[in-house]
Parts: C-alpha cells; structure tokens; sequence
C-alpha cells in the first residue's frame, strides 16, 4: 500500500510539474512613440484568458506558430529601406513554458514584417 501511494504521489507531482512547464503567459506591452504611453495587454493560454483581442484565437495561433513567430532578423539580412513608423512593441513571458523576450519596431522591411507576424498580438500600430 505505501509502495502505491508513494507511486501516485510521483506521479501527481510529475504531471504537475509538466504542467506548470508548459504554461504561456505574455506580457504585451506597444508604444505608438518614444513620448506616447505604453498599452499593455495580457495572454494566457490553458485556458485562454487575458486583455489581449481575442484570446481563444490568439492562443491558437501563437501555440500553432511556437517560439519560431518571435525569431529576429537573421544577421545579414538585406532589409528593405521603408520606415514603418516609430512604434516600438515588447513581449514578454513564457511560451510552453520557455522564457520569452522580443522586441519589435517598424523601422524598416524587415522589422515590419517580424511587427506583421504577431500583429494578433500587438495589435494595430498605434498612432
């Protein structure tokens, strides 16, 4: 009997463990300008919840995408020279219970192309 009761508490803890390992939570926060204030809006996902614009929807796409959709540029890459304008967005947090921290402008081909991928997140460029 305490052979199996020892058993399902190591269980029990394993699974919480894998649990609390696979949690996503960001801290959104965009800026329109440098002298703009900062909107901040949350996601949770299991289960979706948060500020965040639809977060059934937001959770499904980012778990669909994964840590990939926070990639920066590669180094090297020629970038088109077209200036998106000067908002500045950061994320923050866990994805599947990794650490996230991305930061995204506008300020040229590239970057507003990064700003498009999680503009589900972000939102619409503010100002």
């Amino acid at each position: 009997m305490r052979t199996l009761v020892a058993a399902t508490i190591s269980v029990v803890a394993v699974g919480t463990a894998l649990a609390a390992s696979s949690t996503t939570s960001l801290r959104i926060a965009v800026q329109a300008g440098p002298d703009a204030p900062v909107r901040i809006t949350t996601l949770r996902c299991d289960p979706p919840s948060g500020t965040a614009a639809q977060p059934a929807r937001a959770c499904a796409r980012l778990l669909a995408a994964g840590r990939a959709i926070f990639a920066p540029t590669p180094a090297g890459t020629a970038c088109t020279e077209i200036y998106g304008g000067p908002q500045t967005a950061l994320v923050t947090g866990t994805l599947r219970g990794t650490k996230v921290w991305a930061r995204f402008r506008r300020r040229d081909g590239c970057e507003i192309a990064r700003w498009n991928r999680v503009a589900f997140l972000l939102g619409a460029p503010p100002g």
